[in-house]
């Protein structure tokens, strides 16, 4: 079945959906982007991704398309219109196609952003087996830009981060800078060690995950001890367990780094309790 997707204030059938060959999105990669949950026919984090979104917008100083305020009315009208029980919408914002290509940024005045979101069909999105046997991760050497605090569509190395995984025979990988372990490809990072939960503290150099504010905000309310720092894969490789967050994995373990095998070489008690919790509380709250 063709998808509905929306459009610059359309929603249309994905085949007749066209962006211009001078969208900047296309030529600069000069975009930012948000993926959002859908679970039971209800959005996960929206609000959380709106806001994050707004920032985004503001730190590369783009302007907001006319329709951001209109943005749950368009989420919930394709999950209702391509019938998404559960699955993924795919948001992004360009500067727009000022026409031609020039590296300084359009007059914003007179270059309106393109605005496109669609849908991802995911049945069963919670209930991943991936999430009962975990994941194996290798690392690599961190070379993205220095603000990975903004969600930009320059996606190439992350992409580049699963392939070498993949070709390593693995699920995911890890960059690392400096000797220590930032995030994921496309997802936040964490250990665990005697109990306490251990991930990087905010910054520029990561992503400032909207399921890694409610997951660490469920940690705390649960009485799980949490350490916000630097770790190294060394580190990792001794840790008791160790996961992952994102907005479409939730809470995924991992239970391999670099060949070493974590613990029992299973998903360990605190990944798993996480990732009931958080489920259990996205769903309370889920719009």
């Amino acid at each position: 079945m063709t998808r509905t997707v929306y459009l610059n204030g359309e929603y249309l059938p994905e085949t007749e959906a066209k962006v211009s060959i001078f969208d900047r999105g296309f030529l600069m990669a000069d975009g930012v982007y948000e993926v959002t949950s859908v679970l039971g026919g209800k959005l996960i984090d929206f609000e959380g991704h709106a806001k994050r979104l707004e920032r985004s917008l503001n730190e590369l100083d783009m302007k907001k398309p006319a329709a951001f305020d209109d943005l749950l009315e368009i989420h919930r009208e394709l999950v209702r219109v391509n019938e998404i029980e559960d699955g993924l919408i795919y948001l992004q914002i360009t500067r727009g196609a000022p026409g031609d290509r020039d590296f300084v940024f359009p007059d914003p005045e007179t270059t309106e952003p393109t605005l496109v979101l669609f849908t991802q069909n995911k049945p069963g999105l919670a209930d991943n087996p991936a999430a009962k046997k975990g994941m194996k991760i290798i690392s690599i050497e961190d070379v993205r830009w220095g603000r990975r605090d903004i969600k930009t569509v320059q996606l190439l190395y992350p992409s580049m981060g699963k392939m070498m995984a993949k070709k390593a025979g693995a699920d995911d990988a890890w960059l690392v800078e400096d000797g220590h372990v930032t995030e994921g490809t496309s997802n936040n990072a964490y250990i665990v060690k005697n109990g306490k939960i251990i991930t990087r503290a905010l910054s520029n150099d990561i992503l400032h995950g909207i399921t890694r504010a409610a997951v660490l905000r469920c940690a705390k309310e649960a009485q799980m001890e949490v350490e916000e720092r630097n770790f190294t894969i060394a580190e990792a490789q001794e840790a008791d367990e160790a996961f992952v967050t994102s907005a479409s994995a939730f809470v995924m373990p991992v239970v391999e780094i670099d060949g070493a095998q974590l613990g029992d070489g299973v998903p360990g008690p605190v990944a798993n309790r996480l990732r009931e919790i958080y489920l259990e509380e996205s769903l309370k709250k889920a719009i």
